[in-house]
């Protein structure tokens, strides 16, 4: 587990720089690579509650880029980011993804999100320790299920 946090860890601090680097605006005295330890994340972990979902734990940041490590214990509310892509790396843990299809209930959260109760005609997929999701843009997605206890990595992308 230790060798799978830290190479997910790895690529996506270099993820983050690369895409840092490209946009030519890296701020006077900005860490030249934030890093965190797999103990830190194992503690970060521990540290969740057991009987409630903690999101937006966050693990790295860079400039507008900021990598979140959520524990889920149930499932959660659907949602659509309209302005930026979303990247998952299941750290340990199972659980069902369900992507695309049309937000139930749909709400809008802020200027760049909506949120609905489920989705309808999505697509589901079980995952579990060691997969990377890529959703979309513009794409609902949800996390309805989870075995026990599902801890993910969660990168947003802006455009």
């Amino acid at each position: 587990m230790v060798i799978r946090i830290m190479a997910a860890t790895s690529l996506v601090t270099l993820l983050t720089l690369a895409i840092w680097a490209q946009r030519g605006q890296v701020p006077a005295g900005a860490p030249a690579a934030p890093a965190i330890t797999a103990s830190e994340v194992t503690a970060m972990i521990a540290k969740s509650p057991s009987d409630k979902n903690a999101l937006g734990q966050r693990m790295l940041q860079l400039g507008t880029y900021n990598v979140n490590m959520e524990h889920r214990v149930m499932g959660q509310a659907a949602a659509v980011h309209e302005k930026e892509a979303e990247l998952f790396y299941v750290i340990d843990g199972a659980g069902t993804i369900v992507t695309g299809g049309k937000l139930v209930e749909e709400k809008r959260t802020n200027d760049a999100n909506l949120s609905g109760t489920s989705i309808q005609g999505g697509v589901s997929k079980r995952i579990s320790k060691g997969d990377w999701i890529m959703v979309p843009e513009g794409v609902p997605h949800q996390i309805p299920t989870v075995e026990g206890a599902l801890t993910v990595m969660s990168l947003h992308l802006p455009r």
